[in-house]
């Protein structure tokens, strides 16, 4: 077992990493259920693991209540939103009581929303079922649900009560998403880690392959890494949480064109996002060009999307820009970029031009750089 901290004072809880933990979640979460029903959200991929959580929850003298959800990036809508606080009212959550996001990001990011807002804040768990949100999206508070002019623009920080990780439930993830996911492992190396990016390097197939310790490996220094990010910036306001954001920017804007559908996964738009960062540091001569190669090199070679095209979109950089122009980062008409000076050297960039990130991509997006 492996237990990482989230220092935030008040707000501080505990991610717990174990091979098996679902089976055994039960006994973590008896003490947050005062003697009450709790409310488990889901969604219909996830039914298999919904049975071995009741289970675990009953075994530990818990009564519980599905709530099943269509699975999808389209869920986290003002629809869905609306239907899944009823829900919770309906059955009577109070402020003192937790609900339980069961699913991958979609799940933790509604529900952690949801949570936020009913009774003005009650509690919430989450148990991240895909590589991506195991990794990234259920540690550290952000919540949010997509609208017309873009995605997670409406939200709120709210931290869980406690993560609870079973890396086993990763052996039912299709690779499609478990690919998708790994493009948030890897974005930790290319931040401010170059030696974990040279481990990826060395270990993204086995990884891949379902190599247990490969894979428990790649969790626990993902969520420590993030785990430390968040306790220095928990609601992104000095600058230093924001590298979390790298190739978000391209990747946000990829989303929005693809329709936030699974056309386009989240983790597939951040992989081709980041290597176009990646590309565009290198034109601007801020890093080595044969790093911005070697990142996409290593995109392609885990079957991630390197490029615009190879992301099964043909938008202009007007087009894509456009989208930009609504990422709730924008700060005073100024949109900041995450760009690199090589591999594990991200910064924060607050001069960069639209106009000149949209010729970029003319002439670059059919390419990483």
């Amino acid at each position: 077992m492996t237990v990482i901290p989230v220092s935030l004072g008040a707000r501080s809880y505990e991610v717990v990493i174990e091979d098996g933990l679902l089976a055994r979640a039960g006994e973590r979460l008896a003490p947050l259920s005062r003697g009450r029903t709790m409310a488990i959200v889901t969604d219909e991929n996830v039914l298999p693991h919904l049975a071995t959580l009741q289970t675990s929850l009953t075994a530990a003298g818990v009564a519980s209540e599905a709530i099943i959800l269509s699975p999808g990036e389209g869920s986290k809508s003002w629809a869905t939103l609306e239907q899944l606080t009823d829900q919770l009212l309906d059955l009577g959550v109070e402020r003192g009581d937790h609900v339980i996001a069961l699913g991958g990001g979609v799940i933790g990011d509604l529900v952690g929303f949801a949570t936020a807002i009913v009774k003005r804040g009650c509690g919430f768990v989450q148990i991240p079922t895909t590589l991506l949100a195991q990794v990234d999206s259920s540690v550290g508070g952000k919540t949010a649900i997509n609208s017309r002019a873009g995605k997670n623009l409406i939200g709120a920080f709210h931290q869980p009560a406690i993560v609870l990780i079973d890396p086993q439930v990763l052996d039912t993830l299709p690779p499609r998403q478990l690919r998708a996911g790994y493009a948030e492992v890897v974005k930790y190396g290319l931040i401010d880690d170059f030696a974990f990016f040279e481990w990826c390097e060395a270990n993204a197939p086995a990884l891949l392959a379902g190599d247990a310790a490969a894979r428990e490996y790649a969790i626990a220094h993902s969520v420590a890494a993030k785990a430390r990010i968040v306790a220095a910036d928990e609601r992104e306001t000095t600058g230093v949480r924001a590298l979390l954001n790298l190739g978000h920017t391209f990747g946000h804007a990829l989303e929005a064109e693809a329709g936030f559908s699974d056309r386009l996964l989240h983790g597939e738009a951040i992989g081709a996002g980041m290597a176009l960062a990646f590309g565009y540091s290198a034109t601007k001569g801020l890093a080595p060009g044969q790093d911005a190669e070697r990142v996409a090199a290593h995109l392609r070679a885990v079957g991630l999307p390197d490029r615009v095209t190879a992301a099964g979109l043909s938008a202009d950089g007007k087009t894509l820009v456009a989208h930009m122009l609504h990422d709730k980062k924008m700060d005073a008409g100024t949109l900041p970029f995450l760009l690199a000076r090589g591999i594990g050297r991200t910064f924060l960039d607050r001069s960069v031009k639209l106009d000149d990130v949209a010729a970029f991509l003319d002439e670059h997006g059919a390419r990483a750089g």
